[in-house]
């Protein structure tokens, strides 16, 4: 693919920023690694990068389109004003702009943000999910006969484990419809009730579009908490670094896995990867009973790129080091099927 390709990078913004802003300052900041990171990698693989930072004024990325004229937009966007249901329609504009992109197409990103729809698709075509059950805000909270404590409840539509917390586990109705108000009333969204899931908790990350590839499988450790306490992907457990080292909480590569059950792992996934509608990359977050049974706990659709989080550490340990998986993914877009 040619180096001289125009590549338009467009990423959310916590604030209004003019077309032509050049990010220097942000770019210093941990925060921003994401960004800064695909920005120096697309440089440094030879193309002409334009950056746009997108908060709550659509019409900059009609205007930057028209005049720039890209070949590609690497698609980094994961808000719009603050709001995360709008990644979907970002992908939409690009789609009626006629550009190709990275990642998702919005149809996937609004089946993977929704986890009922997802784990109602997921079921239908027989991969296992927890069972579960969605409260809708302003209807009865009822505990469903049909689902065993211990209960994990989320927020419907999060993403990065947001609202999501060691008192997300209850293991009576109190608790439970406690719990639910709390993501109705505080949150202000819909939730979701799943039956807890005891075994190791595994991340599958995948690239392509027709043909796919599974990195090596990564697995969140929790060393610190005792036997009888739930071992869940807390918010805290995922971003707060003085929590994960009081609790001995580490993200390593899977250990030993019973014989097989790597090829199974990896033929669940790649079905349910295609049957989501996922394209270019996606990582799949799954638990492995202690029975040698696998569950579909989460479908993230465009996961964090950051150089050292779970996607491009396996990319790497798969023999695709950070510029290489940056430059795959600018070719993925243009042989993806948009819908």
């Amino acid at each position: 693919m040619s180096k001289n390709l125009k590549v338009l990078l467009v990423f959310d913004s916590p604030y209004f920023v003019p077309r032509g802003y050049d990010f220097k300052e942000e770019f210093k900041e941990e925060d921003w690694g994401t960004e800064c990171q695909v920005y120096k990698a697309l440089c440094d693989i030879g193309y002409q990068v334009t950056m746009l930072g997108l908060y709550n004024d659509i019409t900059i990325l009609f205007q930057e389109v028209k005049e720039s004229k890209p070949d590609v937009v690497f698609n980094l966007a994961e808000v719009f004003t603050q709001k995360s249901h709008f990644d979907k329609n970002i992908a939409w504009l690009l789609e009626m702009l006629g550009i190709p992109y990275t990642g998702g197409t919005p149809a996937s990103l609004l089946i993977c943000n929704n986890k009922a729809i997802s784990k109602e698709i997921l079921s239908y075509h027989r991969i296992k999910v927890p069972r579960f059950h969605t409260f809708y805000r302003d209807h009865r909270i009822w505990l469903p006969k049909r689902l065993r404590l211990p209960l994990i409840i989320k927020p419907l539509c999060e993403e990065a484990s947001r609202g999501i917390s060691q008192a997300s586990v209850v293991d009576n109705e109190d608790a439970f419809n406690e719990r639910v108000k709390f993501i109705h009333q505080s949150m202000n969204s819909d939730a979701i009730a799943e039956e807890y899931i005891e075994g190791r908790e595994l991340y599958v990350s995948i690239l392509g579009n027709k043909r796919l590839k599974i990195f090596p499988l990564r697995e969140m450790k929790f060393g610190g908490f005792g036997e009888d306490e739930p071992r869940v992907a807390t918010y805290k457990a995922k971003w707060d670094y003085d929590y994960r080292e009081k609790w001995e909480i580490k993200n390593v590569f899977a250990g030993r896995l019973a014989e097989g059950l790597d090829r199974t792992i990896e033929d669940i996934c790649k079905r349910a990867y295609r049957v989501l509608n996922m394209s270019s990359y996606g990582r799949l977050d799954i638990r492995v009973s202690p029975e040698g049974q696998v569950y579909i706990l989460e479908a993230n659709a465009n996961p964090c790129l950051e150089i050292d989080d779970e996607f491009a550490i396996s990319a790497e340990k798969g023999g695709l080091p950070y510029k290489k998986l940056v430059r795959k993914l600018i070719k993925l877009a243009f042989d993806k099927e948009y819908i």
